[in-house]
């Protein structure tokens, strides 16, 4: 147990999580990383969060009770996104001071691997643990996307260092847990978490945003990984008979513009782009959607992914269709929570057929509590938060770690009075 400044009595133990993101950001990793802020702040724990200054279209919240966010200027992409190497650069080298001049007892960090890079050099010198939260694995993604020999060695080199060096990694699957040791983890230092979603606000009580409406909805990131044209394709082969019928885009990303010009061509008017919005808005409109769309490119790394967009849908007890490799689309069929089918534009128009069959015979609404209850049992973000904290704050004290190899820490008790 750490000591007070006056090296008598026990002190707080003081976590600091360093990320990019966090909420107001609207992403899937600020909604992880403010639940376990949170889920460490209920543990009595000292909390501080290093993070950055949120962009302009970011709803307002506020910060989690218990928790000081200290936020820094970054550089952001055209759609307000930290992204590409010089963004990222922008928070990672300010980071190093941020760091040094911090006092914790163990240090959260979450990707990209240049942060974790950051936090596990700075905690070698301070002779603290580090706890990397990897939610998936960043050399998969730069070799997806094409990336040089060159930026991908680099990548590789500093995720292999930070695996390596980490006391405890968080995993948010056993797919990303099996990667991540091919990568060079120690299978007994990766404790498998889960992913999740606030079932608090992703709920079929929530009164849909538009009920005179029949769309589909596609909520979240629009990434070369994804590619959800393959959902205005299919949308446009579907629409000749259903005037009324629409395609909802909230979100941004890499690929939004391509999208706009995309539905131009094919359907013009009929696809609305709604941007970012907050998680109790994008719960609306899922509420009341035919079916929320998921997407994932096979054969390109990303095989084994549960896009968070899924859990969404299931918690409001939307049907969910999916369009992708059949690893990613598992968790769909076997759970009942909706229409698992290959990355083709036939494919997904069937679908689309399919569940605007089931909508009108009222079999979506049937199934409704049955998918938001399995939701709520299995996918519940403050339960994953609350597995994270067990790790975080065991590795703080130097306790046992349930699953995780326990073996000494880089703690020297020597330093505890720093």
């Amino acid at each position: 147990m750490p000591l007070a400044d006056d090296g008598t009595t026990p002190a707080r133990v003081r976590a600091v999580i360093v990320s990019r993101l966090f909420p107001p950001e609207v992403s899937a990793g600020s909604f992880r990383l403010g639940a376990l802020a949170r889920s460490l702040a209920r543990r009595g724990m000292a909390v501080d969060v290093l993070s950055t200054r949120p962009p302009a279209a970011a709803p307002e919240v506020e910060d989690p009770a218990d928790v000081r966010v200290r936020r820094w200027p970054v550089l952001r992409d055209r759609g307000g996104n930290v992204r590409g190497y010089l963004q990222y650069l922008s928070f990672d080298l300010p980071l190093i001071a941020r760091l040094l001049l911090r006092r914790f007892d163990v240090v959260v960090a979450e990707s990209p691997p240049t942060t974790g890079f950051v936090a596990t050099v700075v905690a070698l010198l301070k002779r603290r643990p580090v706890v990397y939260y990897a939610a998936d694995v960043w050399t998969d993604g730069v070799i997806s996307m094409g990336a040089p020999r060159a930026v991908i060695s680099v990548i590789r080199g500093l995720e292999r260092l930070v695996l390596r060096r980490a006391r405890g990694i968080l995993s948010v699957s056993e797919e990303v847990s099996d990667r991540l040791v091919m990568l060079g983890a120690d299978r007994l230092r990766v404790a498998t978490i889960g992913n999740g979603i606030d079932t608090s606000v992703f709920t079929p009580a929530v009164a849909p945003a538009s009920p005179e409406l029949r769309y589909f909805v596609y909520t979240g990131t629009m990434s070369e990984w994804q590619q959800p044209d393959v959902f205005i394709r299919a949308f446009a082969s579907i629409v000749a008979g259903d005037p009324d019928l629409r395609l909802k885009f909230f979100g941004q990303g890499a690929v939004e513009a391509r999208l706009h010009d995309l539905a131009e061509a094919l359907v013009p008017g009929r696809v609305d782009f709604g941007g970012v919005i907050s998680p109790r808005e994008s719960a609306t409109w899922i509420r009341g959607a035919v079916a929320a769309l998921v997407s994932i490119v096979p054969g390109i790394g990303y095989d084994f992914a549960r896009p968070t967009k899924t859990y969404a849908a299931a918690a409001t007890g939307t049907p969910v269709l999916f369009a992708g490799p059949a690893e990613g689309g598992e968790l769909v069929a076997s759970a009942g929570l909706g229409l698992a089918v290959g990355f083709a534009v036939e494919d997904v128009a069937e679908g689309m057929r399919q569940l605007l069959e089931e909508q009108s015979s009222g079999e979506t609404e049937r199934r409704r509590a049955q998918r938001a209850e399995w939701a709520r049992e299995n996918l519940s973000l403050s339960a994953v938060a609350d597995r994270a904290s067990d790790v975080v704050s065991a590795i703080a004290r130097r306790a046992p770690v349930p699953g995780i190899r326990n073996t000494p820490t880089q703690t020297n008790p020597s330093e505890e009075s720093e």
